[in-house]
């Protein structure tokens, strides 16, 4: 069976919950670059109100960057890691590296929901000059959904936003798809074969002038 996906120290959810996803992380992202060149994205991800709880009981009346909310930081990062960042970006048909470890993270508290932030980083920074980039953020067990709400969360530096631009594609998985996502109970995982997080992935495609 595949490696649950995601934060597997917060997965304590709602018996009701009896359908893919359990989880949603609603994300916004940043372009980070030196210059013409592509360094890494900035991230940030806001978990849903039940996948948070544990995390911000945890977290109690901890202030801000005190070391209770480092240590939280730390955990959450290490299961992001583990796979990957739970991204991947394409150019010229080949997959780019990333560096092993995040340049910064951090873990916060918006209300009753917590917010990861981190900067994944560029094993080799391509130039950006005319090129074009697609980006993808998925749980491959769909046991999370990942997802820009609207266009709005991908941002440009201000320097680029003349030559550079984002779009946002969202797929239209057919009704089979859905009706096998709603089937899997929690202790389900469907057939690896299926990359079923990938079929319901949001692509982000960044073209450069």
């Amino acid at each position: 069976m595949m490696k649950r996906a995601l934060f597997a120290l917060l997965m304590v959810l709602s018996p009701a919950l009896l359908a893919h996803p359990h989880s949603f992380i609603d994300m916004k992202t940043e372009l980070v670059v030196q210059g013409d060149t592509f360094t890494g994205l900035k991230m940030t991800w806001t978990m849903d109100e039940i996948t948070s709880a544990d995390l911000l009981y945890d977290a109690g009346d901890a202030k801000p960057g005190s070391v209770v909310w480092k240590k939280l930081a730390a955990g959450v990062m290490a299961n992001v890691l583990g796979q990957h960042y739970f991204s991947e970006i394409w150019h010229n048909q080949q997959r780019v590296k990333f560096l092993n470890l995040p340049t910064e993270y951090n873990l916060s508290r918006n209300g009753h929901k917590a917010v990861l932030e981190f900067i994944l980083p560029l094993a080799e920074p391509p130039k950006l000059s005319g090129q074009r980039f697609e980006i993808l953020t998925f749980d491959p067990t769909y046991f999370v959904d990942m997802f820009y709400d609207n266009p709005g969360a991908l941002t440009l530096p201000s320097a680029l936003q003349t030559r550079c631009q984002f779009a946002l594609n969202t797929p239209k998985p057919n009704d089979s798809l859905k009706q096998y996502a709603l089937s899997l109970d929690k202790a389900d995982a469907p057939a690896e074969e299926m990359d079923l997080g990938r079929q319901f992935a949001q692509t982000v495609v960044l073209t450069c002038q």
